[in-house]
């Protein structure tokens, strides 16, 4: 078989599994092989940080995103370029294999007939980490290249450019803001999980109740759901929306962030941010945050109450719940 001359990588579609999905991209940068990330068009700020070989933007289209992967391999001349797909689609298969990509990837979505490489999954359950972080290994061992780690590492480990510093610390400053003096709530889920909201209820009175006590309480919505942000928690301070990297930085100054179980969340765990995550709907032991810095609270079957959450907080903030 000619010569590996580049590895084209399609992460996940949605920024949380993006951020679970980084242990893998680092472990594949640590080949030393070019590596070209195909994602979603805003992961290629978050991913600023990276030394990457190219960027392909993932539109959900698979023959225009079959064509831009086409396209970027010709231009960067990787004539024996081999593709790793995180998410387990049909259509993302499609998309590297009529590219003339042979590919590695799980056996799913009745695509292993298309696959080159294809991987069974572990009959354990994995958290969405572990199980990214292994189809990953088991392409690199059957093409001969290094897997360091052998497993993934206890941080997500998000680089932050210098730029995307400076960004979220000028939002902080405009905002009046003191870096280590503020708690960064995010108070918005999109979409339901099995006909549920996925947002705790009572962060309202959550902010007041840390307003009492003299904290600073901000938020910094995406531009869509900033209106909901506003509605589930109007006393907050409400920062114009950051791209995600910015944001990412803001959840590092902050002294605490406070989020339901959604992409903030992973953000928090990618900028290894001090976080409480709330769980009401969802299961954490598959998608909960990846970092040693994180508390959970809260089940799938049940939310955790505003007295319990408020108790938290305190613990985490070294304050009495009473003062």
């Amino acid at each position: 078989m000619p010569t590996l001359s580049a590895i084209y990588i399609r992460l996940p579609n949605w920024i949380g599994d993006v951020c679970m999905s980084l242990p893998s991209l680092q472990a594949v940068l640590n080949t030393q092989m070019p590596v070209v990330v195909c994602a979603r068009p805003w992961a290629r700020e978050l991913l600023a940080g990276y030394d990457l070989s190219g960027f392909v933007e993932m539109k959900g289209r698979w023959r225009e995103d079959r064509a831009a992967v086409h396209a970027h391999r010709k231009k960067a001349r990787h004539a024996h370029a081999r593709g790793l797909l995180l998410p387990d689609s049909l259509s993302s298969a499609m998309v590297f294999k009529f590219a003339g990509l042979p590919c590695a990837g799980y056996r799913d979505d009745g695509r292993s007939l298309i696959l080159r490489w294809p991987v069974s999954k572990p009959a354990a359950s994995l958290h969405a980490v572990q199980s990214w972080y292994y189809v990953t290994s088991q392409a690199l061992k059957r093409w001969n290249l290094p897997v360091e780690p052998t497993h993934p590492p206890a941080q997500l480990g998000l680089p932050l450019a210098g730029k995307q510093l400076a960004r979220g610390r000028q939002a902080l400053q405009n905002a009046g803001l003191a870096p280590g003096k503020f708690i960064l709530i995010a108070p918005t889920a999109t979409g339901l999980h099995h006909g549920k909201a996925k947002v705790w209820p009572y962060f309202e009175g959550l902010v007041q109740a840390l307003q009492s006590k003299g904290y600073a309480v901000a938020m910094c919505p995406p531009a869509a759901e900033a209106e909901a942000a506003r509605r589930n928690a109007p006393s907050a301070l409400c920062l114009p929306t950051l791209d995600l990297a910015a944001f990412a930085t803001l959840a590092q100054l902050a002294s605490l962030v406070i989020c339901n179980d959604s992409g903030v969340s992973h953000l928090a765990a990618a900028a290894n941010a001090r976080q409480l995550t709330l769980f009401g709907v969802t299961d954490r032991a598959h998608t909960g945050p990846w970092s040693r810095k994180a508390t959970c609270l809260g089940s799938a079957q049940q939310w955790p109450s505003l007295a319990e959450v408020q108790s938290q907080t305190c613990t985490l903030l070294h304050i009495e719940p009473g003062t």
